[in-house]
């Protein structure tokens, strides 16, 4: 893959300086990057590399373009721009529009022309894949699966039955979606514990990306549902019955039990665990590895836990935690006492 400065800056719209003919054959960090390769500065704390740099140019906000001497290009969000200029030089196969030799595809299943099968999937009956639509290697899809135009379904992914998800949307490998939620009920007559069928599916959007190993169940008593533009990091447990609005971001290894309702716009950092039956309103970041005990009311950046520390010194203060309620209740009598005539 190979683009010149100028072809980058006219499909981008930004500003250059420098020689428009330069051959771009690349993207790297400003440490790591060499000749035909184009860097970022991100942040101006950095400035300093930029003297360092083998890049053959730079893509830089104009505040810092006088720090650099060489070819760059002008952005307010040089991260963005990566983002944008990063997709031109994706090395990610393009689908070839065949169904394998290998494939099982049920007779009743409805595949555009332009669908791509890899080898060893099976679809279902019902199935309905739409226009561009690529199913890697291994996959299961299952009965009634809806898929719209030009999603990505990455090698040995699981979908159940009924699931029906949107345009432009990535599921990445592992991933398992439509898989029961966890209801059970205890039969005191029989003392075992009886499944409840989760007789509801899992509806997911336009513009979703699910992360690797993620699992998102479906529903007993309302649909799972995951709105447009959703990011689900890696290994990411999405709870019977959960709805996740538009715009969420999730990072890796966070449990969200079900029935939980988590607004727009949210970044929900890693290991972080949501209890169910709570909501969470929009625009609310939740630091890495907080507990979400109650729900959310008010958009703003929630923590929980102690801060990290030495162990002894943690063991010790383990027992004031553990003595907290005790403590409280001394000192409102003392105030109480204070206040008296």
């Amino acid at each position: 893959m190979s683009l010149t400065l100028g072809e980058i800056a006219r499909l981008l719209a930004l500003e250059l300086s420098g020689d428009p003919e330069l051959e771009i054959t690349g993207l790297a960090s400003l440490l790591d990057a060499g000749v035909g390769q184009l860097a970022f500065l991100f942040n101006n704390r950095y400035a300093s590399q930029l003297q360092q740099t083998n890049a053959s140019a730079v893509v830089l906000r104009s505040a810092d373009a006088d720090s650099y001497t060489g070819s760059s290009l002008i952005s307010e969000n040089p991260r963005l721009t990566w983002a944008r200029i990063a997709t031109l030089f994706d090395p990610a196969p393009k689908p070839d529009k065949n169904i394998h030799d290998t494939a099982v595809v049920s007779s009743t299943a409805i595949c555009n022309a332009t669908v791509s099968v890899g080898p060893n999937a099976v679809i279902s009956s019902g199935v309905n894949l739409a226009k561009g639509v690529v199913v890697g290697a291994g996959c299961f899809i299952g009965e009634r699966v809806s898929i719209d135009e030009n999603t990505r379904i990455n090698a040995n992914v699981s979908i159940y039955h009924d699931v029906s998800i949107g345009k432009n949307t990535i599921v990445h490998s592992g991933a398992v979606i439509g898989a029961d939620g966890f209801g059970f009920e205890y039969d005191t007559d029989t003392a075992t514990l009886v499944k409840i069928p989760q007789i509801y599916s899992v509806k997911i959007g336009d513009n979703v990306e699910i992360g690797a190993g993620t699992t998102i169940d479906r529903g007993a008593l309302n649909h799972t549902r995951i709105d447009h533009g959703v990011k689900l990091d890696n290994q990411v447990q999405v709870g019977h019955g959960t709805s996740i609005g538009a715009m969420t971001a999730i990072s890796g290894c966070t449990a969200i039990a079900g029935s939980t309702k988590i607004g727009s716009y949210c970044l929900i950092g890693g290991a972080v665990g949501i209890i169910d039956n709570i909501e969470i309103a929009d625009q609310v970041e939740i630091t890495a590895m907080s507990l979400v005990s109650q729900s959310i009311k008010q958009r703003g950046r929630y923590s929980s836990g102690t801060g990290l520390m030495p162990a002894r010194l943690w063991k010790r203060n383990i027992v004031g935690f553990a003595k907290l309620a005790e403590l409280i209740k001394r000192i409102r009598a003392l105030e109480k006492k204070m206040k008296s005539p």
